[in-house]
């Protein structure tokens, strides 16, 4: 037993890498089954996700009776087990029964009897909850779905496989062996080498190498260094940061502190948005566990090297993604990006040399360096290698968490991995990258997944937000969308971003009430070049990313509202004019009980009429009629 000071306190037990050892091997026999199918168990193991999106449909209820019947029907033999998110979210709530590896979905708390009584104790599935491919054939184990089939694990590893809130379940998964390896066998050079000959790029949206960016801050002579996470995390419908938080925090911390050996650095960040509070919990939880286990704090493994982290919380600005506006954020200022140069490699956190990375990027390290470089660089493409996450949802039948190798193209995520478009409905584009990011056109569903070929089509890899979108889209209104968010989340430090973006969405506003003008086209178009070049930071360089691609992809839908008025997918209610079919009207009636303006007239049996004078445009009557009369 060793005592040892932290930045909260004095007087936490270390435990010796003997110990260590000791504790992951037992740990590692107890939890073969949950990686095992065949493992030499009566032991059964009931994992619940206890993620945000299934925490939001009563996970924690499925939790508490699980394990309330267990101990009434006395099961020793069984355990559940709280874990992070398993990926595919439109199945959830997800129960998985090890080492049999059955997946059930849509799970209620009611359906825990059942599960216990049906499968646990008498060895029958409960069919019907059984999952199901998009094809409709079911699936009793999560290796057979479509869903997993094309993915590849990395970052993703440990989520849905541990309970994110035990380190000793980390340690039995390799966890902190990478850090031994680091601080007892590898210099601060041997580490950078490794990361930079596995060729990883950040994942945070940039694809700087990360390995040089390691560099330039180890070579800064400096009494103190920082390593910060950028866990912020801003893009509408992006969540794969929070998912590893979530799912495997431990990642995050052991690769911290070996970026923090590797630049000779003894206090690391985590930025983290208040919005995600059971990250924040699990990082909580995370860091004072590797405390206690001497894995963070001084003298870390027996050797001289000292590292501790501490959480800074976000207030959910945009703006704060940018790392020298986060570097802002955390010291206390106003969120505003710094002018570069200097870059934080050379002047940071208080003046300081500072390395800032995403989770996912960190999530990558320990694997690179238990597995080595080779391994790592032999995955992805020549100049994107690895593995890239995902948060795949919009029009598509499985919204979730995908993690494939680079290289990939969109095709295969969004039918293959996402299942197709709902609805019979047909693929009409995917944005990348968010609001920084550009819409993908059918044309280009072949394009491999990476930094340069994105890039080729005016796309950005971003950090992982893929949002598909059916042909039920106007895509003038999805550019008017996302440069709604960027002008609410411009911080205003510069004009052509605080003014440039404020004048394309009047722009655009105008465009979609039905006042448009040829010119505004042209005006348009300029304004979007001109603030992508004179902008100070990301958020403005890259707000126009959207106009611009669904401009050059869209054409045709950008002059239909400006010379005929016209509205084709009837999202811009001033030019959509929303009629009936007589050939295909029935005179079924729906249509007109479920206006809300009584718009819609016309007798049983026979063609109903729309009254336009009266219509909202709401389009519940479109929604509602079982014959596709309405449009």
């Amino acid at each position: 037993m060793v005592i040892f000071e932290y930045a909260g306190g004095i007087g936490v037990l270390m435990k010796s890498i003997d110990e260590l050892h000791k504790i992951a091997e037992t740990k590692r026999k107890e939890l073969d089954l949950r990686v095992n199918t065949n493992a030499d168990t009566r032991e059964k193991h009931i994992l619940v996700c206890h993620g945000t999106g299934c925490t939001s449909s009563k996970s924690p209820e499925i939790l508490a009776n699980f394990n309330k019947i267990i101990k009434k029907k006395k099961l020793d033999n069984v355990r559940v087990i709280m874990t992070g998110c398993f990926g595919i979210c439109s199945k959830g709530p997800i129960v998985i029964i090890r080492p049999e590896d059955t997946f059930y979905q849509m799970v209620t708390p009611e359906d825990c009897e059942e599960i216990i009584e049906s499968h646990i104790i008498n060895g029958k599935r409960v069919e019907r909850l059984l999952c199901k491919n998009v094809t409709g054939n079911m699936v009793d184990r999560l290796d057979d779905l479509d869903f997993y089939k094309k993915q590849k694990r990395i970052a993703l590893k440990n989520c849905g496989v541990i309970n994110p809130e035990d380190i000793d379940e980390y340690l039995a998964f390799d966890g902190y062996k990478a850090l031994e390896k680091v601080l007892t066998t590898m210099s601060q050079d041997e580490v950078i080498k490794e990361v930079s000959d596995s060729g990883l790029r950040g994942r945070g949206g940039a694809g700087f190498p990360t390995g040089k960016k390691w560099s330039f801050v180890k070579i800064e002579e400096a009494k103190q260094k920082y390593v910060v996470c950028n866990a912020d995390e801003g893009d509408p419908g992006a969540f794969m940061d929070r998912s590893i938080l979530e799912g495997d925090p431990h990642s995050v911390l052991e690769a911290m502190t070996i970026a923090g050996y590797a630049i000779g650095a003894d206090k690391g960040f985590i930025y983290v948005r208040a919005e995600y509070p059971i990250a924040v919990h699990r990082l909580q939880v995370a860091i004072e566990q590797a405390r206690k286990y001497g894995l963070l704090g001084k003298n870390i493994f027996g050797t001289k090297f000292n590292f501790d982290i501490e959480i800074r919380l976000g207030a959910g600005a945009f703006v704060c993604g940018e790392e020298t506006a986060l570097l802002e954020s955390i010291e206390g200022k106003r969120g505003q990006p710094r002018l570069k140069p200097p870059y934080p490699a050379h002047s940071g956190l208080w003046g300081c040399p500072t390395l800032i990375n995403n989770v996912e990027t960190y999530a990558n390290i320990t694997r690179i360096i238990l597995n080595g470089a080779k391994w790592y660089s032999s995955i992805g493409t020549e100049t994107s290698k690895g593995t890239k996450v995902f948060a795949l949802g919009g029009d598509v039948n499985n919204v979730g968490l995908v993690e494939v190798p680079m290289g990939t193209t969109l095709r295969e995520i969004v039918f293959d991995i996402g299942g197709g478009i709902p609805n019979g409905r047909k693929f009409k584009a995917a944005q990348t990258g968010g609001p920084s990011g550009g819409c993908i056109p059918e044309e280009h569903l072949d394009t491999p997944i990476d930094y340069e070929s994105l890039s080729k089509i005016d796309s950005m890899m971003g950090s992982g937000g893929l949002i598909v979108m059916d042909d039920s889209k106007c895509m003038v209104n999805i550019a008017k969308f996302y440069l709604e968010f960027t002008v609410s989340e411009s911080c205003g430090k510069c004009t052509p971003c605080r003014i440039g973006t404020k004048r394309m969405l009047e722009i655009l506003q105008k465009i979609c009430s039905g006042k448009g003008e040829e010119s505004d086209l042209v005006n348009l178009d300029t304004l979007a070049k001109g603030i992508k070049q004179a902008s100070v930071c990301g958020l403005g360089q890259t707000a126009p990313n959207p106009i611009l691609s669904t401009m050059k992809y869209f054409a045709d839908e950008y002059k239909e509202h400006v010379i005929d008025k016209n509205c084709r997918a009837k999202e811009c209610k001033e030019l959509a004019k929303i009629v009936i079919d007589e050939e295909k009207c029935k005179g079924c009636d729906l249509c007109k009980k479920v206006c809300p303006v009584s718009a819609i007239s016309g007798e049983i049996g026979k063609v109903h009429k729309i009254d336009q004078d009266k219509c909202i445009k709401c389009r519940s009557c479109m929604q509602k009629c079982p014959f596709k009369a309405i449009g």
